[in-house]
């Protein structure tokens, strides 16, 4: 019986075949499911001071300097730290050319001046996508869970909060 284990027919050498190329095929795949994922341009506008208050570094030091720069976190970077670059006196702003089309994302906005409203400096005001401001506060992944805010755009650039 053990010499029945051993051999194999031309045909079933081909189905074991078979499964292995199809096996090998869906681990190449696995990553994106076989589907090919359409980004578009986000420009972000976060409307604050670009200078840290000193009342508020003060009064909530580890906070600020935890905080450091203002910053960003995108869900679709797995929210990994990203510095946003000051304009003026009020105005931070970043541009992702990356952002995937038609799912829901998330992002957060870290300032230290923040810092004298949430422990965490996480703003969930005055940030906009696409000159469209952002209003719905969702969790999102930090020290803990932090508030942040989420959108989905679309092919054309248009942001739904």
């Amino acid at each position: 019986m053990s010499s029945d284990l051993h051999r194999s027919s031309p045909m079933s050498r081909c189905q074991v075949a078979v499964l292995l190329l199809v096996g090998a095929v869906a681990c190449n795949s696995s990553d994106t499911n076989g589907l090919t994922v359409q980004v578009t341009v986000v420009d972000f506008v976060y409307q604050a001071s670009t200078s840290i208050d000193p009342d508020v570094a003060a009064a909530h030091a580890a906070c600020v300097i935890g905080v450091g720069q203002t910053h960003i976190h995108p869900s679709w970077l797995n929210f990994s730290r990203i510095d946003m670059r000051a304009v003026g006196a009020d105005r931070w702003e970043i541009t992702f050319e990356n952002v995937p089309i038609d799912v829901l994302q998330s992002i957060r906005v870290s300032d230290p001046n923040v810092c004298a409203d949430n422990r965490t400096g996480a703003a969930t005001q005055n940030v906009s996508a696409n000159a469209v401001l952002l209003t719905n506060v969702v969790d999102t992944p930090g020290n803990g869970v932090e508030p942040g805010l989420s959108f989905t755009v679309d092919a054309n650039r248009l942001v739904t909060p």
